[in-house]
């Protein structure tokens, strides 16, 4: 079989961990780093060894040109994804694009369009819906191991220090030179929990999705939201609830729980485990696999292997992008809500990791579940 040649656009930050993605798929012989896109090129240092000498441009277009390549991976900050993957499709060239995939809903339907008529493959980067765990989940559900669903539950509770919010212009703002960002914890570093509680609540397009709430808050000096909750009703009547944090007292692994009638599974994303508690039985635990979505893309483009994430079952996540857009900015909790960890420099919300949790078990939002910051807070709420 020859080797596949991709371009890495955005090579630092997350791009490292592609960069060592590649490598590892450049070592089983099914891929060549032909490129990477730059604005400031990367030193020997920044290349992990073995990958050899890349062509370096900061001109993606004609870096795709110069090298022929059949697959880039954009990794780029979450304006530019639109125009780098269509000027990908425009020269035939397939995708895998980190998420967010776009910043509105508009724009990602600009992509998705415009992917879908150049007739190039495009992969949406949700590790998470690559896991084996995913249609294992599905299976148990069919089969009736926790009766009828009742409804999907997704917690976060993670920290972030406020260097976090420096990492980049673009961090942590929701506009910046009149373009959509919305780099807020639901969208982007917790956003494998609301688009994997989607998938589990088999509502992964847009159409799937009539009703959304959103309460949208921030104990960070920043424009977008740390600690928020969203509220997704589905076509079919079911509620998918997901609570996020970055100001966590004790960061945890985040996960998604699936509510039946006779029992729940709960399955953390990040480690490809699963639980199954069902009336009659003892808990019985899983671990998973997980087929990597780079190289599930390869084996799409040279075998025709179905893409395990294309951009219409990211649809209903970015419906919530777009609802997340559209609401009012997230209101700054009071003083008396966070206290700083000195020693770690990040901010803090005590009780905030019980109320996460608690989100996820009941699928009631904060200000439902009686926190004081939360009280005063009417959710925001979008028909689509």
């Amino acid at each position: 079989m020859s080797t596949v040649d991709i371009v890495l656009a955005g090579a630092r930050g997350h791009g490292r961990w592609h960069l060592e993605n590649i490598r590892r798929l450049q070592d089983k012989g099914i891929v060549r780093l032909a490129g990477i896109c730059e604005l400031t090129p990367l030193t020997g240092d920044e290349i992990p060894e073995g990958l050899g000498t890349p062509e370096q441009s900061a001109d993606f277009g004609a870096l795709l040109d110069s090298t022929g390549a059949r697959i880039a991976v954009i990794c780029t900050p979450i304006p530019t994804h639109t125009d780098l993957a269509l000027a990908a499709a425009s020269r035939g060239v397939h995708i895998l694009l980190e998420k967010p995939p776009a910043p509105s809903y508009a724009e990602f339907r600009r992509m998705a369009d415009g992917v879908a008529a150049a007739g190039v493959a495009c992969q949406i980067g949700f590790q998470s819906l690559g896991s084996h765990a995913v249609p294992a989940i599905r299976e148990l559900v069919e089969e009736g191991a926790i009766g009828e669903v009742t409804g999907i539950g997704g917690a976060g509770a993670w920290a972030r220090a406020e260097a976090y919010y420096r990492r980049a212009p673009w961090a942590g703002k929701r506009r910046m030179n009149g373009v959509d960002v919305i780099d807020g914890a639901l969208t982007n570093p917790l956003a494998h929990a609301v688009a994997t509680a989607l998938a589990l609540g088999d509502a992964s397009r847009a159409e799937d999705v009539t009703r959304i709430e959103t309460e949208l808050l921030r104990a960070n000096d920043i424009e977008s939201d740390d600690t928020s909750c969203v509220r997704v009703t589905t076509a079919n009547g079911l509620q998918v609830t997901v609570a996020v944090t970055l100001c966590a007292e004790d960061p945890d692994e985040p996960y998604v729980v699936v509510h039946g009638d006779r029992g729940r599974i709960t399955y953390w994303y990040k480690q490809d485990r699963v639980l199954l508690q069902r009336a009659g039985h003892g808990p019985e635990e899983y671990d998973y696999g997980r087929t990597d979505l780079l190289e599930n893309l390869v084996d799409h483009v040279t075998d025709g292997d179905d893409l395990l994430v294309v951009p219409d079952a990211t649809g209903a996540f970015m419906k919530v992008v777009e609802a997340v857009r559209l609401a009012p900015d997230p209101a700054p909790l009071p003083a008396t809500a966070w206290h700083l960890l000195p020693d770690e420099n990040r901010r803090v919300v005590p009780g905030i990791d019980g109320l996460v949790a608690a989100a996820a078990d009941s699928l009631a939002l904060y200000s439902e579940l009686g926190a004081d910051w939360a009280r005063p807070h009417v959710a925001n709420e979008v028909s689509t």
